[in-house]
């Protein structure tokens, strides 16, 4: 049986994220992208904690299975949570942690408070780091649609709070890119405090969305990593 790849997006961040992901990771690999669900009569979360129990709830029966989580910024987030949540209610936990281009989550949140910032300075924000492209703020659909799911997403983002929960046994590797205006390397670093075991931090060229605009460099990374976790017993 193929291992699991959960993949958890960045605010925003929607299906096609990871798209190609499948096949550029190989047979042995299954990739699932994890979207944040939704609540009936579309009410929004008001915290990530909230968020990471509906996956858990959710994602039960996958996650019984050989699986390891890839998280990139908000969803970096999401899936440490929704591990320590796992450990804190004695299931099974994933045989990795990748978590990308978030800083550890005792420091402040490297993404913007939203509340104070216009449609326009929000977006100037996200171009800064590399994350919106050219002439897409211009779309009525964009400005309708995905920029408030992302002003969602970054409430929940700058609202957590760290509850100082005991380090994670599982490996943890930490990406990010050398350009990113948003997490330095000492905040990547950083996640030393939150895993027994950091297995290494890879900083890659790039800026915060490095993995989407040259994304063969991290599956290079990611290929022989990935292969060692499924045939793990």
């Amino acid at each position: 049986m193929p291992l699991r790849l959960f993949c958890f997006p960045h605010a925003g961040g929607g299906p096609t994220t990871y798209r190609h992901w499948h096949r550029a990771l190989g047979p042995h690999v299954s990739v699932r992208t994890v979207l944040r669900p939704a609540r009936p009569g579309g009410a929004g979360f008001t915290d990530v904690e909230s968020v990471v129990a509906e996956l858990d709830s959710q994602l039960a029966e996958p996650l019984t299975q050989p699986h390891v989580f890839f998280g990139h910024s908000m969803g970096a987030l999401v899936a440490y949570r929704l591990a320590c949540r796992r450990r804190a209610t004695g299931h099974p936990l994933p045989r990795a942690l990748l978590l990308s281009g978030y800083a550890a989550p005792h420091l402040p949140a490297p993404l913007p408070p939203v509340d104070g910032l216009g449609d326009a300075a929000l977006i100037a924000v996200l171009r800064a780091a590399g994350g919106v492209p050219a002439g897409l703020p211009d779309r009525p659909e964009f400005l309708d649609r995905s920029l408030p799911a992302l002003r969602d997403d970054l409430r929940l983002c700058t609202g957590f709070r760290d509850p100082g929960d005991p380090p994670l046994p599982c490996p943890t590797h930490v990406f990010g890119g050398d350009a990113d205006p948003l997490v330095g390397e000492r905040e990547l670093y950083a996640w030393d405090r939150h895993t027994t075991r950091l297995s290494g931090v890879r900083v890659l060229p790039g800026d915060h969305f490095y993995l989407e605009h040259a994304p063969e460099q991290l599956f290079r990374v990611l290929r022989p990593l990935l292969r060692r976790y499924a045939t793990a017993g």
